[in-house]
């Protein structure tokens, strides 16, 4: 005796294939935009956003990739590509030999400067642009409501 599955009606089937079409276009069209104008994907984006917003541009590496939710091997990776770029570097932690922290370089805060305004120039265009205010509010709640229910906040 399986449990029984509950298929989703044509509604819910709209409504899932368009969050999903538009999550993906919206992302998609983010990342393209980064990629040309500032020579990274959005997730690289992310992280040196998080970084220029910590005490000292720096963060342990765990709590980076928490706060990206990223893996600890993707944000490893991650890390290693924007070290070469020297946009970020990496140090241990004084107070836990595992530990290691990232820490925004000069040149990567330079960098996210520079990428910032067209940055926020897409998300608005591609995204606030097209709602309406109340629709603006309607999908702030709906997006927090996922975010809690799905990291169990």
């Amino acid at each position: 005796m399986g449990v029984m599955t509950r298929w989703l009606d044509p509604d819910e089937q709209r409504t899932w294939r368009a969050f999903l079409a538009a999550s993906r276009a919206l992302m998609d069209a983010l990342d393209r935009e980064l990629q040309r104008d500032a020579g990274m994907p959005h997730a690289y984006y992310e992280i040196l956003v998080r970084l220029s917003e910590a005490p000292d541009r720096r963060m342990r590496m765990s709590e980076l990739a928490d706060a990206t939710g990223s893996s600890r091997s993707r944000l490893s990776h991650a890390v290693s590509r924007l070290e070469a770029a020297g946009w970020v570097r990496r140090e241990d932690c004084p107070t836990d030999r595992r530990g290691q922290i990232a820490v925004l370089t000069g040149a990567g805060f330079s960098t996210l400067a520079a990428a910032a305004p067209g940055h926020v120039e897409g998300v608005r265009r591609h995204l606030f642009d097209a709602l309406s205010p109340a629709q603006v509010d309607q999908l702030r709640r709906i997006s927090e409501t996922l975010a809690d229910h799905l990291t169990g906040s």
